[in-house]
């Protein structure tokens, strides 16, 4: 009888996670490794350029370097896996939108639908379980009333902006697909992750922002970016009455997991994110008392965005309820982590 424990190990679940070089993408494959899934990552490295990551060289871990629009790729890729993160996609943050209208709309679609045809046939031909698909808030973007609720988004006007639009379209290429294909799926929305690991995107426009220029658009690393470099009084966009809940990336990725994971998320929609309001104006505040002290906070507002929504309040009682899971990081700890590194990649000259 073999004493040999590595044969009685069962083989890892697979899982392929699309755009796995991005922001999110990285909490999401290290959460994977984590938990001992085995871990395919694709990505093309459109928005950063070559990325290294913790996880490079951890044995359950493949990267390989490609376009998520290339079907025969991804299907290749898919053929032996259990799960698929689907989280490639052109993005970023307000002036994003604006800039690249077009191309987020048009690349997106591309690339949601080159996944879609890849899993269908994965499913049908392969062993894979299930699509968990990566939304937004944004397809709440033209609602009235608050908190904003799974299925809210089917009852309101469409988004304005493309962005949010095309969004909303992954939803319906999740839904279509179980109809006529019967390929499971779980929806994830995300609202507005805070974490480390973000730089300089190599296709952002850079937008002047009273003394500084930004190439992020993220409301929290560009206002440390702005304190940091010294810009006194400090610009933020509009009134700063903007509400935002912000969501910690290891957050975020443990949410999205117990999405793909657990059978209760079978064909259903999860917004991920904490119960937390907090204005652009209380934000400002928060992070110029963490980096100056007692210095006077003075504010100048800028000329808002068209699609810069001014309210954005998540129901997570659907995660807390069917899932068992609830975002824990508050924004003080959040801060207490970006600020250094923030910080530390402006001394640098990444930022």
């Amino acid at each position: 009888m073999s004493t040999d424990p590595a044969r009685h190990q069962p083989t890892p679940q697979k899982v392929l996670v699309s755009g796995s070089a991005g922001f999110i993408g990285g909490y999401v494959v290290e959460e994977l490794l984590r938990r001992g899934y085995a871990v395919v990552g694709i990505d093309n490295y459109s928005k950063y350029g070559p990325v290294v990551k913790s996880y490079d060289d951890h044995p359950d871990y493949r990267f390989v370097e490609g376009d998520a629009r290339d079907v025969a790729l991804m299907t290749e890729l898919l053929s032996d896996c259990d799960h698929f993160i689907a989280g490639a996609a052109l993005i970023g943050g307000i002036s994003y939108f604006h800039a690249y209208a077009y191309d987020l709309l048009a690349t997106n679609e591309r690339i949601m639908a080159s996944s879609c045809d890849a899993a269908i046939a994965a499913h049908q031909h392969g062993r894979l379980k299930k699509v968990t698909y990566l939304s937004s808030s944004m397809v709440f973007e033209s609602t009235e009333h608050w908190p904003s609720r799974e299925g809210d988004q089917r009852r309101i006007p469409p988004p304005l902006s493309s962005y949010g639009f095309q969004k909303l379209a992954v939803e319906y290429f999740a839904r279509a697909a179980w109809d006529q294909y019967r390929l499971p799926y779980t929806i994830v929305r995300p609202f507005n992750c805070v974490g480390i690991g973000e730089g300089r995107a190599l296709g952002d426009v850079e937008v002047a922002s009273g003394n500084v220029k930004l190439a992020m658009s993220h409301v929290v690393p560009d206002l440390v970016q702005k304190i940091v470099k010294g810009q006194d009084p400090l610009h933020i966009l509009g009134k700063g009455h903007q509400i935002r809940h912000y969501t910690y990336g290891g957050d975020l990725a443990k949410g999205i997991v117990e999405c793909m994971s657990s059978d209760a998320a079978l064909n259903e929609d999860f917004n991920i994110s904490t119960p937390q309001s907090t204005s652009v104006r209380e934000l400002a505040a928060v992070i110029w008392k963490k980096i100056k002290g007692d210095v006077p906070l003075r504010l100048v507002c800028d000329p808002a965005y068209e699609y810069d929504v001014q309210k954005r309040v998540p129901d997570v009682s659907k995660a807390r309820d069917v899932l068992g899971f609830e975002c824990t990081t508050s924004l003080d700890q959040m801060l207490d982590e970006v600020i250094p590194w923030v910080t530390e990649a402006v001394a640098a000259g990444r930022l």
